[in-house]
């Protein structure tokens, strides 16, 4: 008999499976309530006939794979003998699912595993006693396993289940049987078989996938355009050659070869021998360097006239222009020569008390390459 209901079980969990086509299950660690109904195919021994049972339950996914529920059940099925007589029972069970998802199908299995506690009240007759019929009540742990499919349906859940429930109960009818009778079936636990299809409804908002951060565009102060060291919210000068000095504003910087030694003797604009070395220092400097353009330039200190220190300066500017020029630095790299008189000092030409700074004017008669990109 116990196959028989098996079979039927099964059947039935087969038509609900084929009988729905749904979502498949996404990870959703929500709350949710559970809702089921089905059938309580009721262990042979309890001499009970089959009865529908309900189920009404709490539960929430843990992980993507794994769920837990709390779940009342109730069921009312009659004795086989006498359907006069109520026959009730109710429990409560924590189960854990482990389900099977794969993307794209339609129905996901899963696993069962539970533990609870049923509650059964009967009456029973001892006639011909006047106290029959009286009612007995006991309770026991029960264990539960089983398999079952779940899909989504839109905001809810359907489930189909079936499953197998052994409560350890003493049959209560042995109980009225005198000890030194031998019982007919001496069984202690007895176990039923539940078929149901259930709903599982999600409490709260439904979760929205994380929003990714729009892209933040890179700020002026993290982008160097010209490639010059300056951020472009410092660079004033976004357009900067290769090659150039740059100051911290970005903009190039004019920067000098001081020609330390090529200065010259008093009123006059021929090269001294100690010039010559010094002079052949920025050759080599020019010709390591070939993208460098240079200004030559030259100056005077304060005695003399303006008009006079100018066309000095200018002459001094020419002597080293031409040296440069002849010992192969193309033309093309240099500016000038061009003369600034004494209007470029690099140290003062007098004291603070107004007497004559001899070694102040001898470093302003001087030429410089000042570097132009």
């Amino acid at each position: 008999m116990m196959n028989k209901k098996l079979l039927c079980a099964a059947m039935l969990l087969a038509g609900l499976g084929a009988a729905h086509g749904a979502a498949a299950q996404e990870y959703d660690d929500r709350w949710y309530l559970t809702g089921s109904a089905g059938f309580n195919l009721q262990d042979n021994d309890r001499g009970t006939r089959n009865a529908p049972f309900l189920g009404l339950g709490i539960g929430k996914f843990v992980s993507p794979n794994w769920s837990v529920d709390a779940e009342l059940n109730y069921q009312n099925p009659n004795w086989d003998s006498n359907q006069d007589l109520n026959w009730s029972q109710y429990g409560i069970s924590f189960d854990a699912r482990r389900h099977f998802i794969a993307e794209g199908r339609s129905w996901n299995p899963y696993l069962l595993m539970g533990l609870g506690y049923q509650r059964e009240e009967i009456e029973l007759d001892n006639s011909p006693s006047p106290d029959s019929p009286f009612q007995e009540e006991e309770g026991a742990v029960a264990g539960k396993l089983g398999v079952g499919v779940q899909g989504n349906a839109g905001r809810a859940r359907l489930r189909a289940e079936l499953a197998y429930r052994a409560v350890a109960l003493d049959d209560t009818r042995a109980a009225f049987i005198n000890d030194d009778v031998p019982r007919d079936d001496g069984e202690d636990w007895f176990g039923d078989v539940l078929a149901s299809v259930g709903v599982v409804i999600p409490l709260g908002p439904e979760p929205t996938a994380p929003v990714a951060p729009a892209p933040v565009a890179p700020s002026c102060a993290d982008m160097d355009s010209d490639g010059d060291g300056v951020n472009d919210c410092d660079d004033k000068c976004p357009g900067s050659q290769a090659g150039q000095t740059i100051g911290p504003d970005g903009c190039p910087v004019p920067v000098s070869i001081d020609l330390k030694g090529v200065n010259f003797d008093f009123d006059k604009s021929t090269l001294r021998p100690d010039a010559v070395s010094i002079l052949n220092e920025a050759i080599e400097i020019l010709k390591r360097y070939p993208e460098l353009k240079v200004e030559v330039a030259g100056h005077t200190d304060s005695k003399g006239t303006d008009a006079y220190n100018q066309a000095l300066s200018e002459r001094r500017a020419t002597a080293v222009y031409d040296y440069l020029t002849g010992n192969g630095i193309d033309a093309s790299r240099l500016v000038g020569p061009n003369g600034y008189g004494e209007s470029r000092p690099i140290a003062p030409n007098t004291n603070d008390d107004g007497s004559d700074n001899p070694d102040g004017r001898a470093r302003n008669r001087r030429t410089e390459l000042n570097v132009q990109n």
